[in-house]
């Protein structure tokens, strides 16, 4: 979906009822820059709380070992273990999902994030974007 097209999708999907609030959930450590905005915009144009998921160990944040390791773990579907985070399913009427694609995949800590709450999760209404485009590797 087209930038100038998410924002207001996002925002008719938390307007369908009163109380809905939407949670943004991004992660910190990113493949790119624009994947940050994109989440910080979101919330704003939504009115979501913004949660940062990232891992313990940092992956690499530049040149050819970014590219490399960051690559292997998503290819090997790795689930890095997470810096604590609070997320409490039962705030939220939807949850919008954010991330950067790694090695055409979403990066791994959003993998541990989802398998973390899966049971949370799969009751919530459920929306999705990624960012794409090597940022420096």
């Amino acid at each position: 979906m087209e930038k100038d097209k998410v924002l207001p999708y996002l925002q008719d999907l938390c307007a369908k009822r009163e109380y809905c609030r939407s949670e943004i959930l991004k992660k910190a450590v990113t493949a790119l820059e624009g994947d940050k905005d994109a989440a910080q915009e979101i919330a704003v144009a939504t009115d979501a709380d913004l949660i940062p998921i990232e891992p313990v160990k940092a992956y690499p944040s530049k040149g050819m070992r970014k590219f490399i390791w960051g690559g292997k773990s998503a290819v090997m579907k790795e689930e890095p273990e997470l810096m604590p985070y609070v997320f409490d399913a039962d705030k939220y009427d939807a949850v919008v999902i954010g991330c950067p694609v790694w090695a055409s995949s979403p990066a791994p800590p959003i993998r541990t994030f989802i398998k973390e709450n899966l049971k949370a999760l799969s009751r919530k209404r459920l929306a999705a974007f990624v960012c794409c485009g090597g940022g420096g590797a």
